[in-house]
């Protein structure tokens, strides 16, 4: 098992991932960050018509593993015409 660290970084500014979430091996991360993304999406969408919500993954060193992004964009059509 190892521990990583989830930053999130959203309309509200950078949070930093203090406690981490121990994972069997890497290969779980991207599970994990899906599933992050999806709750922060779920809770603050929509907040706007444009929204990036970016995670980095640190590992116990805190050295920079990945980073991953859900981007939200919405256009209305009507007013285009």
């Amino acid at each position: 098992m190892a521990r990583y660290y989830f930053d999130l970084h959203n309309g509200e500014g950078p949070t930093r991932d203090e406690h981490g979430t121990e994972l069997r091996s890497r290969e779980d991360i991207p599970k994990e960050l899906t599933r992050i993304l999806l709750d922060v999406a779920r809770d603050e969408l929509p907040a706007g018509d444009r929204m990036t919500i970016a995670i980095t993954v640190r590992d116990e060193s805190g050295d920079p593993v990945t980073v991953a992004s859900l981007v939200f964009n919405n256009e209305w059509l009507d007013v285009l015409r």
